[in-house]
């Protein structure tokens, strides 16, 4: 299973941004998919996950009613539509994919190359 997470760049203040993170060699239902961040000399904190029926989601409370997780089946990409984004956004993001929906980062086997986000005026 490879990952290819894209979308970040640079964003004003309470702008948006939409991350899509693409897996090829597996199937994206069999995958819990999690979005997660790491801010220069932060450790990788998860914001945003979805299990692999997409019946259940869950979010940091940092990026609850500003961050929703999505996805496509027919193009095999998960999406992490960002609104009203804040200079705390800033950071590489990754997503990553395994058997069962966790916010634990050491769960997760596969991983994406990361895409950076960076939120100032």
């Amino acid at each position: 299973v490879q990952l290819q997470a894209s979308g970040g760049g640079l964003v004003q203040p309470g702008g948006s941004l939409r991350l899509s993170c693409v897996l090829s060699g597996g199937t994206l239902d069999w995958y819990a998919i999690g979005w997660f961040r790491q801010a220069t000399g932060n450790k990788r904190d998860n914001v945003a996950w979805l299990s692999s029926s997409a019946t259940h989601i869950g979010y940091a409370d940092s990026v609850k009613g500003r961050f929703t997780i999505s996805r496509d089946l027919a193009k095999s990409t998960v999406f992490l539509e960002m609104n009203a984004l804040e200079a705390e956004d800033t950071a590489v993001y990754y997503c990553a994919a395994d058997m069962e929906a966790t916010t634990d980062p050491s769960k997760f086997n596969y991983w994406g190359q990361g895409t950076l986000v960076t939120v100032s005026s």
